[in-house]
């Protein structure tokens, strides 16, 4: 696969330099967001919420919620992440954002200070893709990803990703084939 110049350098600086580290990043990346800067979506249907999100919510209350992002994220992602409770607004606020779904306060508070940009009054930025680049590198960076790559673990690397262990739940919820296909896909590039 042939990468510009300008990820290139930027994939090398950060140390993503072997064809084992590239192959995982770019799996992660595409399976996360599709190699597009995205914003999580959270439009679940009541069965969605009762497959994916069923400990937030009760039979009843995913009537309540379904359909309705916005408190949806604000519900799943209360009092953790860093995130204020439901009426705060920050679990919408910091939803999942970027090549790797960026998601919590503290992840954008971190990111923010580390790289001086202020993406924690400004998390729409995520949705630029050089900014998405850039949290994605911290990302992966900050949770030392590159040593479960080195292992070509994809367990691993999943679960730091997102839970996405396939030991982790019954069948494949958080995508583990997916991203094993495209694992797969990437080492046949690099």
């Amino acid at each position: 696969m042939e990468l510009s110049k300008k990820y290139k350098t930027l994939l090398d600086k950060n140390c993503i330099d072997t064809p084992l580290r590239l192959s995982h990043f770019f799996a992660q990346i595409e399976h996360e967001s599709g190699l597009k800067p995205i914003s999580e979506n959270l439009n679940y249907s009541a069965s969605g919420l009762k497959r994916v999100f069923r400990r937030y919510f009760t039979d009843l209350e995913t009537i309540k919620y379904q359909r309705k992002p916005e408190m949806i994220a604000n519900r799943v992602y209360a009092n953790r992440m860093g995130n204020g409770d439901e009426k705060s607004g920050d679990g919408w606020k910091y939803r999942g954002r970027g090549f790797l779904q960026i998601t919590g306060k503290s992840n954008y508070t971190l990111l923010s200070r580390e790289t001086g940009i202020d993406y924690s009054s400004k998390p729409e930025l995520l949705l630029n893709e050089a900014d998405a680049m850039i949290s994605a590198l911290w990302y992966w960076n900050s949770n030392n990803i590159n040593r479960y790559a080195d292992l070509d673990d994809l367990d691993s690397v999943s679960d730091l990703i997102n839970i996405g262990r396939r030991t982790s739940r019954v069948g494949d919820a958080n995508g583990y084939k997916h991203r094993e296909e495209l694992l797969n896909k990437y080492k046949k590039l690099f």
